[in-house]
């Protein structure tokens, strides 16, 4: 496919030799330095994760300046041509890399994890992996998923997009130069098209830039994934292409740009963590940055930083830096499973040796051996018809993954009824309970469906249509009355820490024939409160929708009138701010005990439940999975693991002999420690949630905090 744009002024100008700028090499080299090592050591580089940034720079102001030079010389743009050198240089390493990434899973990562990973692999090849994550990154559950062997092709995903929409986009702006005005002269024609171009930039740099800030403004999570919340950096990258040679710069001048460019790429990677609010403003730090690098190299070849930029490790690294980036993430997300324990140091610069070992050989044999095959060199539509070939083979490979996920999992189900020895789950830390070794092996460590805390059973139906807003459904109405007259009704509500106690209320539910309604946002509080986030802080719309759920529900409760509401919530981890500028703890259990209080004066019984100490913050999520023989190096000191619980206070500041607060802390832990594995069988199901089993082996103590309140007069 060629778009020839050429008119008998277009300019006809020899090609300019291409000249190789050991600065933009030496970008790269920074770039994926930041990023390795912020995956491997996040606590020391918290803000590495700006070496894409530094990376989608470099994309827009190369492809940017290898299309208007081709424009220059032939008067148009060859896309297919365009695209089949894209698809030399990118996919065959690439796709080795999902191929092999495919076989790692299976291979080490436990079977649960196949089927969310393989979809990404899909996602990958496609290169919608970006989309993908930023859809999940919707859904809460899925927020305590465990990163999948190829999360980091988001990024290159994003670039792809980029190298698709961007020669369009110049093209486009060329051919409207050529229409518009006389062509009278050939530096006319030169200045329109010129004006077109720039034009074109502007307008996607200003847009995407505004997108950019308002959407990280409203959905942060979503925002970082998003092309056009990114389209801007490789804009700006465009600009220093189309403007660098019209800026010159003294060689004092473009010495101190470069330091102060190379100055604020380092200090994004130290000064930002993930509670940053990414991209928006922030990113204008590593993107202004490289673009002055870039910039000051325009203008002089060899700059004061070249004594070290032009080094030739820098260089290696630099020229590795695409396979790098490719191995890096997949030994990272499996190295742990590989030594049967959480990383170390050693284990870390293992990874990153054995990493760099693989991209040199990537390199070699496969990136440029790629673009040099004679077979597809110079033929567009054998390389175009190689990539399908490639797509389509690991779509063969997903499709066997997740067949066998689907065989693995067909038989994983709860089982309806549950009872526990006297030295099994929790029972083991039970009052009187004589056990050799409470804490000992696991009995498994694999967590399969018979574990997912938030299975809900054919007993609960459709969600309803109350407390619905958009696309968000939260309320189910889940019927164990079997048609009894009167029955006990019972409101279940919270975020998905009320959703993993939900097994054992169903039980108990079971048994004494309750009707259970059930109302679950993720990350949400069921209280009073002036709600910012969860864990860090939410987009505006997310944080209105949740106010707005937590009112509803409230007055939701009040007018069903509930013979009992059960309530939890991970009110440690929900932030507010009333402007008070009091201690969280104080300003959420005060807004928990005005619903509370609330319900209680409607003639409402409320059991809250304590929530259980704490997983991911205090331990790796994967650690039972390597030390399912030795849980108890998975412990970890009371105070840290459970600090105190806003919903214990606002317990204990209840007069209402109507609202109650069941701590079942003791079941998690002894005098001195909390654990992962008690009696045999793994207390939680992910980075954040309760495994199953272990809650609704907890069920008969609910059941008697419950048979109690709802005994009570009053």
């Amino acid at each position: 496919m060629s778009v020839s744009l050429r008119s008998a002024d277009a300019p006809t100008a020899a090609p300019k030799a291409r000249v190789f700028r050991t600065d933009i090499q030496a970008l790269r080299a920074v770039a994926i330095g930041l990023v390795v090592l912020n995956h491997l050591w996040p606590m020391r580089l918290p803000g590495g994760y700006v070496g894409v940034d530094v990376f989608f720079v470099i994309s827009g102001f190369l492809i940017t300046g290898h299309l208007v030079g081709e424009m220059t010389r032939t008067g148009g743009v060859r896309l297919g041509a365009f695209y089949a050198r894209r698809i030399r240089r990118l996919l065959p390493a690439a796709l080795l890399v999902l191929a092999v990434s495919l076989v790692l899973l299976v291979l080490f990562l436990p079977y649960p994890r196949w089927e969310r990973g393989a979809w990404e692999v899909a996602a990958s090849a496609g290169y919608v992996e970006n989309w993908f994550l930023a859809s999940m990154s919707v859904n809460y559950s899925a927020l305590n998923d465990a990163a999948s062997v190829v999360q980091h092709y988001w990024s290159l995903s994003v670039e792809e997009q980029f190298y698709i929409v961007w020669p369009v986009l110049l093209v486009a702006a060329l051919a409207v130069s050529r229409r518009t005005g006389r062509p009278d002269t050939r530096r006319g024609v030169r200045a329109r098209t010129a004006t077109a171009l720039i034009a074109v930039v502007a307008l996607v740099g200003v847009a995407s830039f505004v997108a950019s800030v308002v959407y990280t403004t409203m959905a942060p999570p979503q925002a970082y994934f998003a092309t056009f919340t990114r389209g801007w950096e490789f804009a700006i990258g465009g600009a220093v292409a189309l403007l660098g040679s019209r800026i010159p710069l003294g060689r004092a001048a473009a010495d101190i740009v470069s330091l102060l460019g190379f100055g604020l790429i380092v200090v994004a990677a130290f000064a930002y963590d993930h509670a940053t609010s990414f991209p928006g403003y922030a990113a204008l730090v590593p993107v202004l940055g490289t673009a002055a690098v870039i910039l000051a190299g325009d203008s002089h070849a060899a700059l004061w930083h070249a004594k070290v930029t032009a080094l030739r490790p820098v260089q290696w690294i630099g020229g590795v830096s695409y396979s790098l980036y490719l191995w890096h993430w997949p030994l990272i997300v499996v190295a742990p499973f590989v030594i049967g324990g959480e990383a170390s140091t050693l284990s870390k610069v293992a990874v990153l040796a054995i990493s760099l070992v693989l991209a040199v050989l990537t390199k070699r044999f496969v990136e440029d051996a790629g673009q040099t095959w004679g077979y597809w060199r110079g033929s567009s539509r054998r390389a175009f018809g190689l990539m399908v070939t490639g797509m389509l083979v690991i779509a063969a490979l997903v499709a066997a993954v997740l067949a066998a996920y689907a065989a693995r999992v067909e038989a994983d189900s709860p089982p309806d009824d549950l009872a526990a020895s006297t030295c099994e789950g929790p029972s083991a830390l039970a009052p009187g309970a004589e056990c050799d070794d409470p804490f000992g092996a696991a009995d498994y460590s694999v967590m399969t469906k018979k574990n997912e805390y938030f299975y809900t059973p054919a007993e609960c139906g459709e969600f309803l249509p109350i407390l619905t807003y958009g696309d968000l459904k939260t309320t189910h109405e889940c019927d164990f009355s079997r048609g009894e007259e009167d029955p006990t009704r019972v409101w279940l509500i919270g975020d998905s820490h009320a959703q993993q106690w939900q097994g054992a209320v169903f039980d108990i539910a079971e048994e004494h024939g309750w009707i259970v309604d059930t109302s679950f946002y993720g990350g949400c509080p069921a209280a009073d409160v002036e709600f910012i986030g969860f864990r860090s802080a939410w987009g505006a719309a997310d944080v209105e929708r949740c106010r707005e759920w937590s009112s509803d529900l409230a007055d939701t409760v009040a007018e069903e009138d509930p013979d009992l509401v059960i309530t939890a919530m991970a009110s440690r981890l929900q932030l507010v701010d009333d402007g008070s500028d009091r201690p969280q703890v104080d300003q959420m259990s005060d807004g928990l005990l005005d619903y509370w209080t609330r319900w209680s004066e409607e003639g409402i019984k409320v059991l809250a439940l304590a929530d259980p100490p704490f997983n991911a913050e205090v331990r790796s999520p994967d650690c039972v999975l390597h030390n399912a023989e030795d849980p108890k190096s998975c412990a970890r000191p009371r105070a840290e693991a459970h600090p105190v619980d806003p919903v214990v206070v606002a317990g204990a500041q209840a007069e209402s002999p109507s609202i109650s607060v069941l701590d079942l802390t003791d079941r998690f832990c002894d005098a001195t420690s909390c654990y992962a594995v008690v009696g045999g069988i793994p207390v939680y199901y992910d980075a954040d949630h309760l495994n199953l089993e272990y809650a609704r082996l907890l069920g008969t103590e609910i059941d008697a905090a419950a048979e109690r309140l709802l005994a009570t007069g009053g």
